[in-house]
């Protein structure tokens, strides 16, 4: 399989109407996703009638994908099990019979692979800013703390808490792009 590189670079060409990226990026692809779609829909027809769609979107879609150093595979993953929950949805129910359980709401193996490898490089990454800095990113995005809160909590100007977390963010995006 292509390596993170490759995958993006073809994405960019296919968002730029690219037909031979495309075959290569479906080449590299396919596979895995078809493999996902098959585990989640329980019919290699079906699945091969979602791959297909799958493929369509990716080629409409190709230009909203974001290059960010996070796994491209990630969002073609994403794209797939969206569609293969759609299509389980959209079965048809005998009258009272409840939903179909769609899927775990917990990633699976590999997602849970990749979470944890970009959980590290976000953590290394915040390791690199000063500590106050590190703890005011944190509160801010993951603990949901607003910009007075953490102003507050460490004892700076509302402004200087926004120049810090501006300040932090674009360290933190200038690391993870390396």
């Amino acid at each position: 399989m292509a390596d993170r590189e490759e995958i993006e670079a073809l994405i960019a060409r296919v968002a730029l109407g690219d037909r031979a990226a495309f075959r290569a990026l479906y080449a590299a692809t396919s596979a895995k996703l078809n493999g996902l779609l098959i585990r989640i829909l329980k019919d290699e027809a079906e699945a091969e009638d979602v791959l297909q769609d799958v493929y369509v979107k990716i080629w409409h879609n190709a230009g909203r994908y974001a290059a960010n150093g996070l796994s491209p595979m990630t969002w073609l993953i994403t794209l797939a099990r969206n569609a293969a929950i759609d299509r389980l949805r959209a079965r048809p129910r005998p009258p009272g019979e409840p939903p179909a359980d769609t899927a775990d709401p917990a990633p699976g193996p590999e997602a849970a692979a990749i979470a944890a490898g970009e959980a590290r490089r976000i953590a290394a990454c915040l390791g690199e800013l000063a500590p106050e800095r590190a703890a005011a990113v944190r509160g801010a995005y993951l603990d949901g703390l607003s910009y007075e809160a953490l102003a507050r909590r460490h004892g700076v100007p509302l402004n200087t808490m926004r120049t810090w977390l501006r300040r932090s963010l674009i360290r933190l995006r200038e690391c993870l792009s390396r």
